[in-house]
């Protein structure tokens, strides 16, 4: 079953593994370019100097902020204890590759310890430390888009590749094209993907094939729904239900989708494991009911937020348009977002 760690977990997990740290490191490595997210999260928590391995062993350790009262010691020979970490391990190539860059710089092995934050479920003999196992196969939010595992999924456009368009600009005619030749990327894949599985509609292929080439986004098939217009998908709720058709006759491994909901039926339609990259968590078949409630806690949490941030703001914003607006536009531009509000709804119903 595969595995996925997000960058929230990523930073729990070196939070909760600080106890396994020796109390006498007195700096840190991390090991590009994955290895320095969780050697900065315990540089700036256990408030030790940072540096990166091109750079300690070319003699440089990494500036501090404002916040630091005293300065990191520029010479790296003057550190008893360090800490060179990497975010995971599994053949141990890449520790063995950096404990062989030290060698050559510096004589005293016994002042280096070599940390992975995440294992395998056998032992890594090239890991001192090892704060949390995860069996393969594995892939992680800050690796996902360089990672073989594109080969072999299906991957959303929307949502992933680049934004999703308004309200404004979906709709289905002049406004959306525009979008489609201009969308603003998002993730950036670094390897082939096997299947871009998208609902657009088949009749904006070229521009969607156009967009592809432009960003050098390289992929094997580009699945899109046949139906006359958005009208028409809104209509069926064809969304998931097309996806998940593709998903499940084809050999591949995981489904990467913008959206918690629709990721929870492809995963429920096609019995295979999703990828959501609202909640940055895979949806599994066969656990749709703990994904529910996670889903719901989530909503609930970006609710009482989008409700604080309101009561904490729309007094100030409302007094200051109704001091720099004319007469009478502050009231229009309320039942302009009225309107649009009530339209929001409606399209989402139907």
């Amino acid at each position: 079953m595969m595995q996925y760690r997000s960058v929230a977990e990523l930073n729990q997990a070196v939070l909760h593994g600080l106890q396994k740290i020796p109390r006498d490191v007195d700096l840190i490595i991390g090991i590009p370019r994955s290895g320095l997210l969780p050697a900065n999260i315990m540089s700036l928590a256990l408030n030790l100097p940072l540096a990166d391995l091109d750079g300690f062993c070319a003699g440089r350790i990494l500036s501090a902020g404002k916040t630091r009262r005293k300065a990191p010691n520029p010479d790296t020979s003057a550190y008893r204890k360090i800490l060179v970490v990497d975010d995971s391990i599994s053949s141990g190539e890449a520790m063995k590759q950096a404990r062989q860059r030290i060698s050559e710089v510096d004589d005293s092995p016994d002042r280096f310890l070599f940390c992975a934050v995440y294992g395998t479920a056998e032992d890594n003999p090239e890991a001192d430390i090892v704060l949390e196992r995860v069996p393969t196969p594995r892939v992680f939010e800050w690796n996902l888009m360089h990672h073989p595992v594109l080969v072999r999924s299906c991957v959303d456009i929307d949502g992933v590749l680049c934004i999703d368009p308004t309200d404004a600009e979906n709709d289905d005619g002049p406004l959306y094209s525009l979008f489609l030749g201009n969308a603003r990327p998002l993730y950036t894949p670094g390897f082939r993907i096997g299947h871009l599985v998208t609902s657009r509609l088949e009749k904006y292929r070229a521009e969607t094939e156009r967009w592809l080439e432009m960003r050098g986004i390289q992929y094997d098939k580009l699945w899109m729904l046949d139906l006359p217009n958005a009208e028409e998908r809104r209509r069926r709720g064809a969304h998931g239900q097309f996806k998940a058709q593709i998903y499940a006759q084809l050999e591949t491994d995981l489904f990467i989708e913008s959206e918690d909901a629709q990721a929870m039926e492809i995963a429920r339609l096609s019995g295979k494991p999703v990828l959501s990259i609202e909640t940055q968590s895979i949806v599994y078949p066969d656990n749709l009911l703990d994904h529910a409630a996670r889903r719901r806690r989530y909503v609930q949490r970006r609710a009482e937020a989008r409700a604080l941030n309101q009561t904490r703001f729309a007094p100030v914003v409302k007094s200051a348009l109704q001091r720099v607006l004319p007469a009478g536009h502050f009231e229009r531009l309320v039942q302009w977002r009225r309107a649009k509000r009530r339209e929001r709804q409606m399209a989402a119903k139907s």
